[in-house]
């Protein structure tokens, strides 16, 4: 019994220091979003000698954050619409026909997971461009059904496969097909996991930058809100205080909404991918 205490306090307190590092970085971005510049250069690691609060009034109104918390909210709404309603009927059907086709068509589906984003950016860019789909937030949000919908579908699947057929049937028995028996009897089964699904991609898309950068960086009513952190950072000056401030307010909605859902996560994620 020692023996164990003693193990559990070790992996306690280690478990502790891994949070504490992983949690730095946004304590230096915070500390030094409430400083001046010149304080700022003097020394980044050291506390604020005096909160400078005007500098989140200052980033408020420069741009005009108002407008791109909007912008964020139509490209994350509209992604999660579209990777939520194509992942879950794809994973549904897949899982439910038995077939040599249906697994390769399966593999197919979730092996762009393996595929890095840089490999094939400029293509996506240029395909983007010849379908008009660049320079408009609506235009971004349908970009991310492509990239989400390989793992949301990979969790679907898995807990698909858990939901007796017997449902299905006799769904089908009552009237039910195609359709109406995925969205009135299947859909409503797969809530955890699609708040698990929901959780995990706003925290992608709303603080994603480099697919922002390239579809829409050049037009300023379209920008996100982690793009304009970026304008306080060019050649010739570097506003650094206005540039950690922009980022808190940034990626401060996504914070919250993963803190009040997090027990969600692992939850979800275990039944897609052990139930299966």
């Amino acid at each position: 019994m020692k023996k164990q205490s003693a193990g559990r306090i070790v992996l306690e307190v280690v478990m502790v220091i891994l949070s504490l590092l992983f949690l730095y970085p946004l304590f230096l971005t915070l500390i030094n979003s409430l400083k001046s510049f010149a304080e700022l250069m003097t020394d980044v690691i050291a506390l604020p000698k005096h909160l400078a609060f005007d500098n989140y009034s200052y980033v408020w109104k420069y741009i005009n954050y108002p407008r791109l918390f909007l912008n964020n909210a139509i490209v994350t709404l509209l992604g999660l619409a579209g990777i939520i309603f194509v992942s879950s009927i794809g994973a549904y059907k897949l899982a439910r026909t038995k077939s040599k086709w249906s697994a390769l068509i399966y593999f197919l589906c979730i092996m762009p997971m393996l595929i890095p984003f840089q490999s094939i950016m400029l293509t996506v860019l240029q395909m983007a461009k010849h379908l008009h789909l660049s320079e408009s937030d609506w235009g971004l949000g349908l970009m991310y059904w492509g990239f989400g919908a390989p793992l949301a579908m990979f969790i679907y699947h898995g807990f698909v496969k858990s939901i007796p057929k017997e449902i299905d049937e006799s769904a089908v028995i009552d009237g039910a097909s195609g359709f109406r028996l995925f969205f009135s009897v299947i859909f409503p089964l797969l809530k955890s996991v699609t708040t698990t699904v929901i959780i995990i991609d706003v925290m992608w898309i709303w603080n994603d930058f480099l697919l922002p950068l390239l579809m829409v960086n050049g037009s300023p009513s379209t920008k996100t809100l982690t793009l304009a952190a970026y304008t306080f950072v060019g050649q010739y000056t570097s506003d650094w205080q206005y540039a950690m401030t922009a980022m808190v307010m940034a990626v401060l909605p996504s914070i919250i909404v993963f803190i009040l859902l997090q027990k969600y996560i692992v939850k979800g994620v275990v039944a897609g991918a052990v139930k299966g």
